[in-house]
C-alpha cells in the first residue's frame, strides 16, 4: 500500500479531497503488519484519512480519525515513528502544501489539527484543551494564531495578547494580530516596540522601517484610532494611506465600515460602490452595504446586491444578514431567520447580531434586542451597539439602564457627537429632561456643526416644548446648507402641525424629487392629502368590502404613527 500512500499525498496536495477520502477508507482498512512498522503505517493513513476528511468539511469524522491515529501512535515506540513516513495536510501542515516530501508523525501537528477540527464545530474549550497541549516552544505562527483567537474566545485576554504578540514577532503582517491587539488597547507605540523585535527574514518590515511616516506604521495607527473610537483620526489616516495606494479594496472597505458606523451613510455606500466596481466578487462586509441600501432605502440596489451574493456565496454570513435586510420590509419574521442563520454560521459575526437585535425591536421584543445587542458588544463595541442597547431599555421603560448606557457610550466615545445625541435622547423622554436633553443636542451641533441627527431631534423638543417657530428656523438653516430628504420630511411635518398645509406640501415633494422610495416621505403626503381634502387621516377607511385591505390600512397607520 505504499504506493498508495504516496497517491494519496498527491492528491492531497492537489486538492482532491474527495479523491483521497475515498482512498483513505482503502488505506485504514488495509490488514496490514501487527509489527511496529505496520502501526505507524496505519498511524500515517489515519492522519491522511483525516486530512482528506477536513478538506471536504467532514470535521466530525476527520477528528475521530485523528484521534485514533494519536492513540495507536502511544503504543508504538518513538524510534519507530521517528522512522515511518507520514504525510502533511493542506489543511495544517508546516511544509508548503504544494510539498510532496513526507515527513515523520508529528504529534503536535496532529494536535493542531484536531483543535482545528474542535473549532470548526465550534467546540472551543476543547480545541483550546488540544493547543495548550503544544509546548509553546514549538509552536508555529498558525498555531500561535489560532490559541490567540481561542483564548480571546474563553476573555482569557492577557494569554491572548501574548499569543498575538508572538505572532507578529515572527510575521509583523499578521493582520488578524493586529487588528485583536488594536482592540484589546495595544498603542500604536507599542506595536513600533513589537516590530523591531522581529527576526531578520522574509516577515521582516521593508527596509525604511526607521521612517515613522511609512505606510505600515501609519496603518496600524489606523486601527489603533478606530479601536480607541477614534473614527475621524482613522478615517483620515485612511485617506492617507489611499493617496499612496489608490483602488486598494481593503482600505476602500475599511473606510466605508467605520463611515457606515458614525452614520455618515452617503459616503459610506459611495465607498462600498466603488470597492465592488473595483472587485464585483468581494464579500466582506457587504452586509454592512446592504442594511445601508435599506435604511436609504433603495431597494432597486439592495436586491441587486443580494443576487450577486447569493451568486458568489449563499452560505456566508453576509449573505444571510444581507438577505435580512431585503426582507425586513415585506416580513420581518423571515427576516428575524435570516439574520439568526448569519450567527448560526458564525456565531461572532457582530453585523449578525445588530440586525437581529433591530429586527427583535421592530417585533416588539425589547427583552430580547438587549441580550443580541449585549451579544455584539461582548465582540466589540461599537457605537450601533450602544444605540440598539438605548433603544431597547427604553422599550423596557428602564430609563435607568438607558442613561446608564448611554453614558458609557459618552466616556468610551467622548468625541462623538453621536453619543452626545444618545444621552439627549434617554433625557427627552420625560418632560423634565428636555433641558438637559436640548444641552446635549446642541453640544452634539457644536461639535459636529453637519450633523443632521441632531438638529433633527433638537427640533422634535421644540416643538414638544411648543416652539414651533424655533424648530422651523433651526430646519430652514440646515437646509440652506444640506439638501436632504430627512430636513424636509421634518419641516413638512412641522408646517403640517401649524397647519401650514401647502408648506408642508412643496416640502414633502422636495424629499420625493430627492430620494423617490422614501417611504415615510410617501406616507406623510398621503395624510397630508387627506388633511387638505377635510378628511380626517386617522379616520378608518370607509370602505368595507375588503377585510384584508381594512387589515392592511391598519398595518400602514401603524407604521406611520
Amino acid at each position: 500500500m505504499e504506493a498508495a500512500r504516496e497517491s494519496m499525498a498527491a492528491l492531497l496536495d492537489a486538492g482532491l479531497f474527495a479523491s483521497a477520502q475515498t482512498l483513505g477508507c482503502f488505506l485504514v482498512s488495509s490488514a496490514g503488519s501487527s509489527n511496529d512498522a505496520g502501526m505507524s503505517m496505519k498511524v500515517e493513513s489515519l492522519v491522511l484519512h483525516g486530512d482528506a476528511l477536513y478538506g471536504e468539511k467532514e470535521f466530525r469524522r476527520a477528528l475521530n480519525a485523528y484521534k485514533q491515529a494519536m492513540q495507536y501512535s502511544r503504543s508504538i515506540p518513538r524510534q519507530a515513528i521517528s522512522n515511518t513516513r507520514s504525510s502533511v495536510s493542506t489543511t495544517g501542515r508546516s511544509p508548503s502544501p504544494n510539498s510532496s516530501n513526507l515527513l515523520s508523525f508529528n504529534e503536535n501537528e496532529v494536535k493542531f489539527k484536531i483543535a482545528l477540527c474542535h473549532s470548526a464545530l465550534c467546540e472551543h474549550r476543547e480545541a483550546l484543551q488540544e493547543m495548550e497541549g503544544i509546548p509553546s516552544k514549538v509552536r508555529t505562527l498558525k498555531m500561535n494564531l489560532m490559541l490567540g483567537k481561542l483564548y480571546r474566545i474563553s476573555r482569557n485576554s492577557r494569554s491572548a495578547a501574548v499569543c498575538y504578540k508572538e505572532c507578529l514577532r515572527q510575521c509583523p503582517y499578521v493582520f488578524e494580530a493586529i487588528t485583536a491587539l488594536a482592540e484589546m488597547g495595544l498603542s500604536a507605540k507599542e506595536f513600533s516596540l513589537l516590530f523591531l523585535q522581529a527576526p531578520n527574514r522574509g516577515g521582516k518590515l521593508p527596509s525604511d522601517s526607521v521612517d515613522p511616516q511609512r505606510w505600515w506604521n501609519r496603518y496600524v495607527e489606523a486601527q489603533c484610532c478606530i479601536a480607541s473610537h477614534d473614527y475621524k483620526g482613522g478615517l483620515d489616516i485612511y485617506l492617507e494611506l489611499m493617496q499612496r495606494f489608490p483602488n486598494n479594496v481593503h482600505i476602500l472597505l475599511e473606510i466605508a465600515k467605520v463611515e457606515a458606523i458614525i452614520g455618515r451613510n452617503d459616503e459610506a455606500i459611495m465607498n462600498f460602490e466603488k470597492a465592488r466596481l473595483i472587485d464585483p466578487n468581494i464579500m466582506t462586509y457587504m452586509d454592512e452595504y446592504a442594511i445601508l441600501l435599506k435604511t436609504k432605502p433603495d431597494y432597486t440596489k439592495l436586491n441587486k446586491l443580494v443576487h450577486d451574493m447569493l451568486h458568489i456565496d449563499p452560505a456566508r454570513p453576509e449573505t444571510c444578514v444581507a438577505l435580512a435586510a431585503m426582507w425586513e420590509r415585506k416580513d420581518e419574521r423571515k427576516a428575524l431567520t435570516f439574520a439568526e442563520k448569519s450567527l448560526r454560521v458564525d456565531d461572532r459575526h457582530i453585523t449578525g447580531y445588530i440586525m437581529k437585535g433591530n429586527l427583535h425591536l421592530s417585533l416588539n421584543r425589547p427583552d430580547l434586542a438587549v441580550t443580541d445587542f449585549r451579544g455584539a458588544q461582548e465582540l466589540r463595541a461599537d457605537l450601533r451597539s450602544y444605540q440598539g442597547l438605548v433603544r431597547a431599555y427604553l422599550a423596557l421603560a428602564k430609563c435607568k439602564e438607558a442613561l446608564f448606557t448611554a453614558r458609557e457610550a459618552m466616556k468610551v466615545m467622548h468625541q462623538s457627537a453621536k453619543a452626545l445625541k444618545l444621552v439627549g435622547d434617554v433625557h427627552a423622554i420625560s418632560s423634565s429632561g428636555r433641558e438637559k436633553a436640548r444641552k446635549f443636542y446642541e453640544s452634539a451641533i457644536r461639535l459636529e456643526p453637519g450633523f443632521i441627527g441632531a438638529a433633527l431631534a433638537l427640533a422634535d423638543l421644540h416643538v414638544a416644548e411648543g416652539r414651533n417657530r424655533e424648530a422651523l428656523m433651526l430646519l430652514e438653516r440646515y437646509l440652506r446648507q444640506w439638501a436632504n430628504d430627512s430636513l424636509h420630511i421634518k419641516l413638512a411635518q412641522v408646517f403640517a402641525a401649524t397647519n401650514m398645509l401647502s408648506d408642508a406640501l412643496s416640502h414633502y415633494q422636495s424629499a420625493l424629487r430627492i430620494n423617490p422610495q422614501n417611504e415615510a416621505a410617501k406616507k406623510g403626503l398621503e395624510r397630508l392629502e387627506k388633511q387638505m381634502k377635510g378628511v380626517d387621516p386617522d379616520a378608518p377607511e370607509e370602505d368595507e368590502d375588503n377585510e384584508a385591505d381594512d387589515i392592511d390600512a391598519d398595518q400602514d397607520d401603524a407604521e406611520l404613527l
